[in-house]
């Protein structure tokens, strides 16, 4: 009997099996690399661009161009001062001014406002930016003061931030204005100023603020607030610094200058700028 025809093969089968590299690869398997650490690198803040000296000498400036700063808010008392700066966010003064003249003739206290109610305040404000929103605000804090705090406003900014539409930023400006206590409100014009000429870079207003403090001389602090928010709104301006009529354009370190020529030390009237 005639053997049976073999099956064909596949030539592939007849290839002796592949040995591995490293027999103990073969055998374990390759561990999970762990995942990496997250960085520990500390970031730091910039310092400012000036020595003591020359911060010192910035302020002198200051304080006899303009020796009585004030702000430029219209406000009758502490409430109303609140109101006027949680109404100035995105407007300009004189735009929260003309709004507020009518508005506190008939509602300067907590109280009154609540009794003027929502819709009338948002007819006085309504040539405001967010008129609607702010509107709300007022009268949510005024109810929170009448509430929590017998209708006083409180001297602390942990108390102050607690009040609708009030932000650290508003706090510090009503600390300063109504209760004279020497803060740094940072609002777009001092957060310009401190980054472009150097004075207390930061990446948030809270990093400028805390750099400020620790920068500016403590007998210049009080006033360095509006020192700096007139500066920036009058002379050191968003699109075209008027750096020829700067008083300390020689001491400015500001990586583009329009002129080096300091301005004359001339006095102005408080409220004249």
């Amino acid at each position: 009997m005639k053997d049976p025809k073999p099956k064909s093969v596949d030539p592939a089968a007849l290839e002796p099996a592949a040995k591995p590299r490293n027999p103990k690869a073969a055998a374990t398997p390759r561990p999970l690399k762990a995942p990496a650490k997250a960085s520990k690198a500390r970031v730091r803040t910039p310092k400012s661009a000036y020595t003591r000296e020359e911060v010192e000498e910035i302020f002198r400036r200051f304080s006899v161009q303009r020796p009585e700063p004030k702000g430029e808010l219209t406000y009758l008392n502490p409430f109303t001062l609140v109101v006027a700066v949680a109404l100035s966010a995105q407007a300009t003064d004189v735009g929260v001014n003309r709004a507020t003249k009518g508005l506190f003739a008939v509602a300067d206290t907590p109280e009154k406002m609540l009794a003027l109610g929502e819709d009338a305040v948002r007819e006085h404000v309504r040539s405001i930016g967010l008129y609607r929103n702010k509107a709300k605000n007022v009268i949510a804090l005024s109810r929170k003061l009448v509430e929590d705090f017998g209708g006083e406003v409180p001297r602390d900014r942990d108390a102050l931030v607690t009040l609708p539409g009030v932000g650290r930023k508003t706090a510090n400006v009503v600390l300063s204005m109504a209760f004279g206590q020497a803060t740094i409100a940072v609002d777009t014009h001092i957060f310009r100023i401190a980054n472009r000429i150097g004075l207390a870079p930061g990446k948030t207003p809270d990093q400028v603020e805390d750099h400020l403090v620790r920068v500016i001389p403590d007998h210049y602090l009080f006033h360095a607030h509006h020192w700096l928010i007139l500066h920036g709104r009058y002379t050191c301006k968003a699109r075209r610094p008027e750096c020829e009529h700067c008083v300390i354009a020689d001491l400015c370190k500001a990586a583009e200058k329009s002129n080096t020529i300091p301005a004359p030390l001339v006095p102005l009237p408080p409220q004249v700028f």
